[in-house]
């Protein structure tokens, strides 16, 4: 939870807005991160420390909706005057004196402290998520885990940023980034990466324009590497989205050979261009998956294949927050045949000798190794090899739960 704000004083305006944003979330179905862009653009006037109030705030409370709902005694299908009391909650559990304004008149402050005692007893409650989400990832992972995991997926996501080799050094960007008194870390186990140590809005920097550096998180930053290309290769990104990863891969290729990113939506590879542009990224193809031939052309001809399959985003929970309250039982079921077939149709594009790689946001076994377990099983897939794979726990690294698969086929 954000740290002690007993200092603070509740202003009018970024509550108001913080409060209408909740309604569009919870009420509406709209997405944390729209509504949160949308309301940064709200007041030209407000200062860091105001888009900072508001942007975490709104986060804060979806992450914990369950928490404060059942603190505050409301139910589903929240009218304002719910949200206020979860705000109040919000805010008595920070020790934020409240102000005088007739939304708070009546909170009972010393009710809202014992309550949240007695329901801390209670992990579903404690670590606010869904009864089905808590009984899959208990079945899946075990209870020991999946409360560590739980716990560290509620934690604020750390902003990490990836450099791109193609224009810069991490150690000229650590430097250049220090000027604008941005201050970032290096990790050992993360080539690519610049952890900050507080939060800022670098998207708006002539660093970040010039294609100096994306923002992606650091389990992320291990796909490229893990799928070992080397420049002059061909290789196919075939779930490539807005292609965080395909840049990641064509800078380690030195914008040499060949990368094809493929998605099913035209706006995603929309984006991917524009990023491609800023990034000086020139060895990148653009196709769209719209009939099973732009699959049968690449039949036995990439040497490497990054499959990162659509998935439950169970390992995302940090920075999607809103996700617990959108996802659904049967959408798991669905995304796993999704994940076969596209396994299944995807993986042919390998040449004989050639390397794929799985991969999900997804802590979930059944979406991880018993897929790539399956695969393997299949006619097809005897002809692949496992080389090895990798687990990515957010309780154990502190950034987002990840899974990859390296296999190479042999025939």
């Amino acid at each position: 939870m954000l740290t002690d704000l007993t200092r603070m004083r509740l202003h009018r305006n970024l509550v108001f807005t913080v409060i209408d944003s909740l309604m569009a979330i919870f009420n509406e179905g709209e997405y944390a991160d729209k509504v949160v862009a949308r309301a940064l653009k709200k007041d030209k006037r407000w200062g860091s420390s105001d888009r900072k109030f508001v942007a975490e705030t709104i986060y804060e409370m979806v992450r914990w909706k369950r928490l404060y709902a059942e603190i505050a005694e409301v139910k589903d299908n929240y009218d304002r005057d719910d949200i206020w009391k979860m705000f109040a909650v919000w805010a008595v559990l920070r020790g934020i004196k409240l102000p005088d304004w007739k939304y708070f008149e009546g909170t009972p402050e010393r009710k809202i402290k014992g309550r949240f005692d007695e329901l801390s007893k209670n992990r579903r409650v404690k670590e606010s998520i869904p009864d089905w989400m808590d009984e899959l990832g208990e079945k899946e992972l075990g209870a020991e885990i999946w409360s560590q995991e739980l716990k560290a997926q509620n934690q604020q996501a750390k902003v990490v940023l990836r450099v791109n080799r193609l224009k810069t050094t991490k150690e000229k960007l650590r430097a250049q980034l220090m000027d604008l008194d941005i201050e970032t870390d290096f990790h050992n186990d993360y080539e690519d990466a610049l952890i900050l140590r507080e939060r800022a809005n670098v998207f708006m920097t002539d660093l970040f324009k010039e294609g100096l550096f994306e923002v992606q998180d650091a389990s992320s930053q291990k796909v490229a590497f893990f799928l070992d290309v080397k420049p002059g290769m061909r290789v196919v990104d075939a779930c490539a989205g807005a292609g965080g990863k395909t840049l990641h891969i064509a800078s380690l290729m030195e914008n040499k050979g060949q990368i094809i990113a493929m998605d099913l939506y035209e706006s995603k590879q929309r984006q991917l261009k524009i990023r491609a542009k800023r990034n000086a990224a020139f060895n990148i193809e653009y196709r769209i998956i719209d009939t099973t031939k732009v699959i049968k052309k690449l039949h036995d001809k990439a040497d490497r294949v990054l499959i990162d399959a659509p998935c439950s985003g169970l390992g995302v929970l940090k920075r999607n927050p809103d996700s617990k309250w959108k996802l659904q039982p049967e959408f798991i079921d669905n995304i796993k045949k999704t994940q076969e077939e596209v396994l299944a149709n995807y993986s042919k594009m390998v040449k004989v000798g050639g390397k794929l790689v799985y991969a999900t946001c997804s802590v979930l076994p059944s979406e991880n190794q018993e897929q790539i377990e399956k695969f393997l099983k299949t006619e097809f897939g005897q002809n692949f090899e496992f080389i090895k794979d990798e687990k990515v726990l957010a309780k154990d690294s502190g950034f987002d739960g990840f899974y990859m698969a390296l296999l190479e086929r042999k025939k």
